[in-house]
Protein backbone atom coordinates (compact mmCIF):
# COMPACT_ATOMS: atom_id res chain seq x y z
CA UNK A 1 0.00 0.00 0.00
CA UNK A 2 1.14 3.86 -1.04
CA UNK A 3 0.76 6.62 1.02
CA UNK A 4 0.69 9.97 -0.34
CA UNK A 5 1.98 12.69 1.43
CA UNK A 6 3.15 16.64 0.88
CA UNK A 7 6.62 17.60 1.55
CA UNK A 8 6.15 19.76 3.78
CA UNK A 9 3.54 17.99 5.98
CA UNK A 10 6.40 15.45 6.17
CA UNK A 11 9.19 18.00 7.01
CA UNK A 12 6.69 19.65 9.92
CA UNK A 13 6.17 15.62 10.94
CA UNK A 14 9.86 15.02 11.29
CA UNK A 15 10.79 18.37 12.75
CA UNK A 16 8.09 17.93 15.52
CA UNK A 17 9.55 14.14 16.28
CA UNK A 18 13.34 16.03 16.25
CA UNK A 19 12.03 18.10 18.89
CA UNK A 20 10.70 15.62 21.06
CA UNK A 21 13.76 13.46 21.45
CA UNK A 22 15.58 16.30 21.61
CA UNK A 23 13.18 17.30 24.65
CA UNK A 24 13.44 13.56 25.86
CA UNK A 25 17.34 13.94 25.68
CA UNK A 26 17.93 17.13 27.68
CA UNK A 27 15.53 15.79 30.41
CA UNK A 28 17.44 12.72 31.04
CA UNK A 29 20.33 14.88 31.04
CA UNK A 30 18.74 17.43 33.41
CA UNK A 31 17.53 14.15 35.74
CA UNK A 32 21.19 13.24 36.13
CA UNK A 33 22.81 16.81 36.11
CA UNK A 34 25.18 16.20 33.07
CA UNK A 35 25.67 18.51 30.08
CA UNK A 36 26.56 15.85 27.78
CA UNK A 37 25.59 12.90 25.67
CA UNK A 38 28.71 11.03 25.27
CA UNK A 39 29.84 12.05 28.99
CA UNK A 40 26.58 11.18 30.48
CA UNK A 41 26.45 7.37 28.34
CA UNK A 42 30.07 6.78 29.26
CA UNK A 43 29.22 7.22 32.82
CA UNK A 44 25.86 5.13 33.17
CA UNK A 45 28.13 2.09 31.44
CA UNK A 46 31.19 2.69 33.92
CA UNK A 47 28.23 3.02 37.12
CA UNK A 48 30.07 6.36 37.84
CA UNK A 49 26.35 7.05 38.03
CA UNK A 50 24.47 4.53 40.49
CA UNK A 51 21.39 3.06 38.43
CA UNK A 52 21.68 4.89 35.42
CA UNK A 53 21.89 2.23 33.22
CA UNK A 54 18.42 2.25 32.11
CA UNK A 55 18.71 5.25 30.90
CA UNK A 56 22.07 4.90 29.31
CA UNK A 57 20.62 2.70 26.83
CA UNK A 58 17.27 4.89 26.44
CA UNK A 59 19.87 7.89 25.96
CA UNK A 60 21.66 5.70 23.10
CA UNK A 61 18.34 4.55 21.55
CA UNK A 62 17.20 8.45 21.13
CA UNK A 63 20.53 9.67 20.00
CA UNK A 64 20.53 6.78 16.74
CA UNK A 65 16.14 7.70 16.55
CA UNK A 66 17.47 11.60 16.32
CA UNK A 67 20.61 11.05 14.29
CA UNK A 68 18.29 8.77 11.76
CA UNK A 69 15.71 11.46 11.36
CA UNK A 70 18.06 14.39 11.08
CA UNK A 71 19.14 12.35 8.10
CA UNK A 72 15.83 11.64 7.11
CA UNK A 73 14.78 15.42 6.93
CA UNK A 74 17.84 16.41 5.03
CA UNK A 75 17.27 13.78 2.11
CA UNK A 76 13.73 15.33 1.61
Amino acid sequence: MDVSIERDTLKELITFKLQHTHDLIRSILDKWGEGNSDDFISKAKSGALENAEMDGIIMRQLIADYNKLRELLDSI
